[in-house]
């Protein structure tokens, strides 16, 4: 360092710099030759003041260097935020268009079915690999996928009679799932899934069985939602499975295994659609009618005079209109266009139109097309409501998909799928709130945004859900869970961090406050929070009171009676305000020549702290805290009661006993009384046990020639 400092010194700080920088560089013979040339002391002292002068100039550079790069790092986060940003939303967008390109493209294959029946055979045949092209083919595939099934059931206990075996039934897919919870992401259990042509079937592994496993579940297809999770790490691979009322998330082993089922389900699912698209069309082919023998039966006239009336009424349902023929494929584009009100229009008119005319068989099969399509729509609401689309717009954002499906009949349905939208939003806006250093800031922003979020939720469930007053019931039960969840990050924040009672009092405080805001709307919750923190309050009352014992003790144990002396006027003018602020009045009667106070110092100390106390505990005052209240009071005056009792008996000097007399009648007769007093205001009602401890520990008669006194 020594032999830095001298080159540092030497010649200037380029020069200096490039000496340094030199692979050659030879400190002690520098150092040496440095020696030799300097006139003493004074040119020493010179290289120092050099070398502190470059130094600074370096920190100072390298600060500058280092903000330099932290604002570059900033502005490059800021950029890499919005460009993911808008790359999710390219991505949202690609996806929308991509199934609206398939789904005019299965309308169109349609239209060309109908057009030309034998392409539609021959791309069907193409296009499934299990469609038999020869009836030996057919025999092998069937059989195959009979001993596949049978293998199926051999493998899962408990699922034989609930998956019967079918001809047309076969198994598509199988794997290892791990099972984590939706609202907390903790894992649950480890899965085997079977995806069959029809069906899902979910699976528990035996612990002691090796490849055999217990029924968990059984889905089918047609009321199954598949859904894409993000990855978030350490959350990644995983996809939901939606069922009404339910949903249940898993995660696959990697990447390409989660894309495989994402991908085969979603074919199994519209093959499913596909095949029984087909065979209802099949159905509804008109097939020629075996023309009866004839009859020599003079009645039989009559008789299909009587069977052709109900027929004569079939045909007077009309339903060659142009719009009524072209309503499956209208329904089909107002889905992939994501048109939810003309898709309901549609199905309203129909329904008008079809409201009183009789139930036919064309009828019938119009009204099995319209309900496939109607599931359809009703996925895709779903979807829209789902917890794992985008939260943010708050909750006008999920208006449309909740009136649309009231419109479809889905009221209760629409109800729920909204209330956990809005859980899942109010969980995500207090998970992300920061918690600062001043736990009452933090209070604020959480009722803010909890309170907040509940008042517009309300407002926008009484807009959405105004003829529907069955669904009000359902919001009460949300609102108390929700309270539920508020509670808990308030306790964890307010009581588990062991903060003192009057940030706890101001903090309840504030949460009273804007609770009372939801009266606006007509919903009081304060009877809900009042029942959930009263444990949390419980325990920091009785907890502050066992501080308060603990410190009157210690203070009674070094108790020499004796007079305060306040040294300044300054200290005793304060003194007297803060037994003013506790509702002594008379303090001045207890006042003495210059700054003495004729009191203890452990009865003065003892007075502020107990007055404090009731205080802060009226502040978090509520019906179920009054006993707790009551006897934490009782116990703290006793401490002090107890002690000035016992000092009574046993003092011996005259003149001390004088003034423990002296700070007895102050705490019987102005102390008590204030907090009496006091709790009567805060509470509405006065307290018996209070009354009764300052009536039997009034001084009554002390017998100056005893150790004993009545107290």
């Amino acid at each position: 360092v020594a032999a830095m400092a001298l080159a540092l010194g030497e010649g200037g700080g380029s020069r200096l710099r490039r000496q340094l920088e030199s692979g050659g560089f030879a400190a002690g013979e520098y150092v040496k030759q440095l020696s030799q040339q300097s006139d003493g002391d004074r040119d020493l002292q010179e290289h120092r003041q050099r070398i502190q002068a470059l130094s600074e100039e370096t920190a100072q550079s390298l600060k500058r260097n280092v903000y330099q790069n932290y604002r570059q790092f900033i502005e490059t986060a800021r950029e890499i935020s919005y460009l993911e940003s808008e790359m999710y939303q390219l991505s949202h967008i690609l996806t929308e268009q991509k199934g609206i390109m398939e789904a005019v493209t299965q309308a169109l294959l349609l239209q060309a079915d109908r057009d030309d029946p034998t392409l539609g055979a021959r791309r069907a045949a193409a296009a499934d690999p299990f469609l038999p092209l020869s009836a030996k083919e057919a025999a092998a595939s069937e059989e195959g996928r009979q001993r596949t099934l049978t293998t199926l059931l051999e493998k899962v206990e408990g699922c034989r009679d609930l998956l019967p075996e079918s001809p047309g039934k076969y198994l598509v897919y199988n794997g290892d799932l791990v099972e984590y919870d939706a609202d907390h992401m903790a894992q649950i259990q480890r899965v085997h899934a079977f995806l069959m042509n029809d069906c899902l079937l979910v699976a528990t592994a035996l612990p002691n069985r090796r490849g055999a496993y217990r029924y968990d579940a059984l889905y089918p297809l047609d009321g199954l939602a598949v859904v894409n999770v993000k990855d978030n790490p350490p959350m990644k691979d995983m996809f939901k499975l939606l069922m009404f009322p339910e949903s249940r998330i898993f995660q696959a082993e990697n990447a390409k295994i989660k894309k495989e089922w994402l991908e085969v389900l979603e074919e199994t699912k519209r093959n499913r659609a596909l095949s029984e698209k087909r065979r209802l069309e099949q159905e509804a082919l008109p097939r020629p009618t075996p023309t009866p023998p004839e009859s020599t039966n003079p009645f039989e006239d009559d008789e299909d005079e009587e069977e052709e009336e109900p027929s004569a009424e079939e045909e007077l349902v009309d339903l060659s209109l142009e719009w009524i023929q072209e309503l499956p494929e209208d329904l089909d584009v107002c889905i992939a266009q994501r048109d939810f009100e003309g898709a309901v229009d549609l199905l309203d008119k129909l329904n008008e139109y079809l409201g009183d005319k009789p139930v036919s068989q064309p009828v019938k099969e119009l009204r099995a097309k319209v309900d496939e399509r109607v599931r359809q729509l009703t996925d895709v609401l779903v979807f829209e409501l789902s917890p794992d689309r985008s939260l943010r717009g708050g909750p006008r954002a999920t208006r449309r998909a909740v009136s649309q499906l009231i419109r479809l009949g889905q009221s209760t349905k629409a109800c729920e799928l909204f209330l956990k939208n809005r859980a899942a939003a109010v969980q995500t806006a207090i998970r992300q709130l920061r918690i600062e250093g001043a736990t009452l800031l933090y209070i604020h922003k959480l009722c803010h945004v909890f309170f907040t979020s509940l008042l517009e939720t309300a407002r926008e469930f009484e807009t959405d859900f105004a003829g529907n007053n069955g669904c009000y019931s359902a919001f009460v039960v949300w609102a108390r869970s929700s309270m539920r969840m508020f509670v808990d990050a308030f306790s964890k924040q307010v009581f588990d961090s062991k903060e003192s009672l009057s940030t706890a009092a101001e903090c309840v405080k504030v949460a009273k406050e804007h609770c009372k805001q939801l009266s606006e709307i007509g919903l009081d919750l304060t009877f809900i929070i009042h029942a959930l923190l009263v444990k949390d309050i419980k325990g920091a009352l009785q907890s502050y009171k066992d501080i308060i014992i603990e410190a009157t003790k210690h203070r009674n144990s070094e108790e020499m009676w004796r007079k305060m002396n306040l040294m300044t006027p300054e200290a005793l003018g304060k003194l007297r305000e803060e037994m003013r602020s506790c509702g002594v009045g008379n303090f001045d009667q207890y006042t003495g020549d210059d700054c003495w106070v004729n009191l203890s110092y452990t009865v003065v100390a003892f007075t502020k702290q107990t007055m404090a106390f009731l205080e802060e505990a009226l502040k978090l005052y509520f019906p179920e805290l009054h006993m707790v209240l009551l006897e934490s009071l009782v116990e703290i005056i006793l401490v002090a009661v107890q002690h000035v009792d016992y000092s009574l008996r046993c003092e011996q000097d005259p003149e001390k006993k004088a003034f423990i007399r002296q700070n007895a009648s102050f705490l019987y007769e102005t102390v008590l009384p204030v907090v009496e007093k006091r709790f009567e205001e805060g509470v509405g009602k006065p307290a018996k046990q209070l009354q009764d401890l300052r009536n039997a520990s009034r001084l009554m008669r002390i017998n100056p020639e005893s150790t004993t006194s009545v107290v």
